[in-house]
């Protein structure tokens, strides 16, 4: 009986680990979340897979799809010319405020970013421009319900 209960147990947290792994590995990652009521909001790209999750105002979505290779060149693009690795971020507090962190973990764009305590104002529109691009893709491959 004890054995049966190990291997129970066993296979329950293999599981319950599998699930998360959606959410660490990835090459990209494109995340808001926060605000009074708060909102959680995931893209997460792996090769050419996409995961997406939206969860707050009541809503809550899930969605993975494809993304083809000449709109990952185009993220890259708007990546390298707004300056990604260079953006600064400010030291400023910021409290109920709805964040966005973004993560690259392959290529020439390597780095993480968020606004939680601001952008520095010289760099704001570069980072304007690159969530536009994540939203953008949003926009383009998620239907929601």
């Amino acid at each position: 009986m004890n054995k049966i209960l190990g291997i129970l147990f066993a296979i329950i947290v293999l599981v319950s680990c599998n699930s998360q792994k959606i959410y660490s590995d990835f090459d990209i990652s494109y995340s808001k979340s926060g605000g009074y009521a708060p909102v959680y909001e995931n893209l997460l790209i792996k090769g050419n897979t996409v995961h997406y999750s939206f969860e707050g105002q009541g809503k809550k979505y899930k969605q993975d799809f494809k993304i083809s290779d000449e709109d990952l060149k185009k993220l890259d693009q708007v990546l390298s010319q707004n300056n990604f690795r260079r953006i600064q971020e400010d030291r400023k507090k910021l409290y109920d405020n709805i964040s966005t962190s973004i993560n690259i973990k392959k290529g020439p764009n390597e780095g993480s970013k968020t606004d939680a305590s601001m952008i520095i104002p010289n760099y704001q529109t570069n980072w304007n421009n690159i969530i536009e691009a994540f939203q953008q893709i949003i926009t383009t491959n998620v239907k929601k319900q």
